[in-house]
């Protein structure tokens, strides 16, 4: 439970009369002292002493302190200092943990200057997920600089509540292109360092995922909110363009540096950070490579047999309008795909039978002809085509002959043990059967011409009138 919880059923907790004798409290440094304090009273003494033996705090004091959101409180009474913080300033011994396990050893090193001696766990190097290039991307961390959007940088409809349209649209569409590469949604968080921003993205993704049934991210919150809580992939937004902000407490880039496992995506103004001296050591790393986005285009899915620190086929994004047309093209060809499997079963169902050579086809096809078109030109075309289908069912009736000839002469192969009068009888059989439908095509043949050179006939003679 948390404190703030535990403070408000401390009368429960006593009525049940719930002992215990052991208190564990994870993110410490990130809880006020009173709040600390609160639940090693949440049971009766006995016999006048307290029955709590061991009190462990586990926390990070070079991340966010506690917040406080009243300036003078937090300024000149130092209560955004934790019981955790002041242990450590006071010289009480503690354990300190040299080795991380979550993310890459190459993410690792935005952050581990500020540890002493901090390594990576055995694991990180063993399991091959770590050793993978992210797909789609040519780097596994990246800064990406964001020039002024539609002649804009940072703005602040009110104050303290700062907005950086460009950076939300580049990474929302960013988010967009890997979602339509297959990278699942819960799997990628947006973090930035102001609500205002927090909130302009949450208000793009609205106006440009739900049109396209496009799941939202994980998470799109705060860097002070998200402290604690990681996740594979994170698309980070500083949105200041003017001056650096609160981001120059080193405590907050620690935090927002140390979300990712697997992928670091900043963007910002590299102008402006590059030359705040706090930051140094961690953007130092990050302009030791392109500040533009640099992507593999020729990665359509998320699992890639790349290795790390091999880019491939670099393509580099310049601004956000670059990204946005990337993303456009992608999601009208998805769309055009989508609308051929939709139509291609019902087109499939709707096809019109094929011509069978038959007289009575031939003719509606040429009643077609006469009532689109009049005049001796189109009727000559007509009797034309009567005569091709004729010839082209003769043909057929030639190759139908031809092909039972050849099954004769196998079944004749076949027939060793009959007699030769039976094998006549049958032949004499098949041939008068192949003339009978020679003579019926030749009629239908007839009659359909007969019947085109009438309706001709009465074709000119309402002309004539």
């Amino acid at each position: 439970m948390t404190c703030t919880h535990a403070a408000l059923k401390r009368r429960d907790f006593l009525q049940l009369g719930f002992k215990y004798d052991n208190l564990l409290m994870e993110e410490s440094a990130q809880i006020l002292e009173i709040e600390t304090f609160i639940p090693t009273l949440l049971q009766r003494q006995e016999d006048g002493y307290a029955r709590l033996k061991r009190c462990i705090l586990i926390g990070d004091h070079h991340q966010l302190p506690p917040v406080v959101k009243n300036m003078a409180f937090q300024k000149y009474s130092h209560m955004d200092q934790s019981l955790f913080t002041r242990f450590v300033r006071l010289g009480v011994p503690y354990i300190e943990l040299n080795a991380q396990g979550r993310a890459r050893p190459s993410i690792a090193q935005l952050y581990n200057w500020r540890y002493r001696e901090l390594g990576d766990l055995p694991y990180v190097h063993e399991e091959a997920i770590f050793h993978k290039a992210n797909s789609g991307f040519s780097y596994e961390y990246q800064l990406v600089d964001v020039p002024d959007y539609r002649g804009r940088g940072e703005s602040a409809p009110s104050p303290w509540f700062y907005q950086n349209e460009g950076e939300a649209e580049y990474i929302v569409s960013v988010y967009i292109y890997m979602r339509l590469i297959g990278y699942p949604a819960n799997k990628i968080s947006i973090l930035t360092t102001y609500n205002g921003q927090k909130l302009l993205i949450r208000d793009v993704i609205s106006r440009r995922c739900k049109p396209w049934n496009i799941e939202p991210p994980c998470k799109v919150t705060t860097v002070d909110k998200f402290q604690g809580q990681q996740n594979d992939f994170i698309l980070l937004s500083l949105v200041r363009t003017r001056f650096v902000g609160h981001l120059r407490d080193v405590r907050r880039l620690i935090v927002a540096m140390s979300r990712a496992r697997l992928g670091l995506y900043v963007f910002c103004r590299c102008s402006l950070f590059e030359q705040c001296y706090e930051l140094q050591p961690t953007f130092q790393l990050l302009l030791q490579r392109p500040d533009k986005l640099a992507l593999n285009l020729e990665e359509c899915t998320p699992f890639t047999e790349r290795p790390l620190g091999e880019a491939g086929n670099i393509h580099y994004i310049t601004d956000v309008e670059d990204i946005g047309h990337l993303v456009n093209f992608r999601l009208e060809h998805l769309r055009q795909m989508q609308s051929m499997q939709y139509y291609a079963p019902h087109a499939n169902a709707d096809a019109a039978p094929p011509e069978t050579g038959n007289g009575d086809i031939v003719l509606d096809n040429a009643k077609d002809g006469t009532e689109k078109e009049n005049g001796e030109a189109t009727d000559a075309v007509n009797n034309d085509k009567i005569e091709e289908d004729t010839v082209e069912s003769k043909d057929d009736t030639v190759q139908e002959v031809n092909k039972m000839d050849e099954g004769n002469v196998t079944r004749e192969d076949k027939m060793g043990e009959e007699s030769a009068d039976e094998a006549k009888d049958k032949m004499v059989e098949t041939t008068a059967e192949v003339a009978i439908e020679n003579n019926i095509v030749e009629v239908n043949a007839n009659v359909a011409k007969d019947k085109m050179d009438e309706e001709n006939a009465l074709s000119k003679g309402v002309e004539q009138d």
